[in-house]
């Protein structure tokens, strides 16, 4: 049996599209609250919001039955004053809109789950974080994460479950980090970046709609990292992802090139140099299966 409403903010972009693909069948009814114009498109219905204030998307919230929010400013920039500003509030400005519009539904969504990010975890080279012993960092993106969250639980929602997803690298087809790397080692440029050694948390896009699924189904609430079994070091994942697309060499690209690098294509270093040790505790522990448990795997679907 289908459920009646699911409603998807800042759907547009890679991982909402993923979503909406993946629950179309599943649910009679997805709104997506867009910056974009209000339509109908293929059976899906868009609405106008600024993600910061009221202006009649709130009523679209009345008996949803569960609420995504993906909402918040790409990190892929550099880290301006300006840039670190927007990444905060876009993220915090559309939480606490969020909630105050489910605390004046009078039917509220059942189960909303909020993006937020396996960057919360520390550096770690030494440890796998999971939700109950994972160390929180304290640096800019940490420090983000945190703000995040406390915005989304701060509220409470007596029904309206709540559920914080740290999500790390979604490897997909159509967006995310799969199509830069995959064209770095089609020209010969995949290999390890700095030391090589720092940790790489992914998960394949389908996997990732099933586990969203699979906490929705088992309402699954409080924080949980939605990432593959293991995490992989640098090194390995350019090895990999070097056989997937059939160059057999990479040029290893230093700490040094790619912080010079990291200014000219305007983005910051630290998403490829941070390592990034996080695992799916909870997930493994409710009994998710992934279909993509190795890089292998996910590479080979989507090469």
């Amino acid at each position: 049996m289908k459920s009646n409403k699911l409603i998807i903010a800042a759907g547009t972009g890679f991982l909402g599209q993923v979503l909406t693909n993946h629950f179309r069948d599943k649910f009679e009814e997805i709104i997506i609250l867009t910056r974009g114009e209000s339509k109908f498109k293929d059976t899906i219905k868009y609405v106008n919001w600024n993600a910061k204030t009221f202006s009649g998307w709130e009523k679209e919230l009345e008996n949803a039955t569960v609420l995504i929010n993906l909402t918040g400013k790409s990190v892929d920039c550099r880290y301006t004053k300006q840039n670190k500003k927007e990444i905060l509030l876009s993220r915090i400005e559309s939480t606490k809109i969020l909630n105050k519009a489910v605390i004046r539904c009078v039917n509220p969504p059942k189960h909303w789950l909020n993006s937020s990010t396996a960057t919360i975890y520390r550096f770690s080279l030494d440890k796998e974080m999971d939700e109950k012993n994972g160390e929180i960092g304290n640096d800019f993106s940490m420090n983000v994460a945190q703000c995040w969250e406390k915005a989304f639980f701060k509220t409470e929602t007596p029904n309206t479950l709540k559920t914080a997803l740290r999500t790390s690298i979604v490897l997909g087809k159509n967006g995310g980090a799969f199509i830069p790397l995959k064209t770095l080692a089609k020209f010969g440029l995949g290999g390890k970046q700095g030391k090589g050694n720092q940790f790489i948390s992914w998960i394949h896009e389908d996997d990732f709609a099933r586990a969203i699924d699979f906490i929705i189904e088992k309402e699954i609430t409080g924080v949980i990292n939605v990432v593959s079994s293991k995490p992989i070091t640098n090194k390995d994942f350019m090895t990999i992802l070097r056989k997937s697309v059939g160059v057999p060499f990479g040029i290893s690209i230093s700490e040094l090139l790619l912080r010079i690098g990291s200014i000219i294509i305007k983005t910051e270093s630290e998403l490829v140099l941070k390592s990034r040790n996080v695992i799916p505790k909870r997930l493994l522990e409710n009994g998710f299966q992934f279909k993509f448990d190795t890089l292998e795997k996910a590479l080979k679907n989507l090469a």
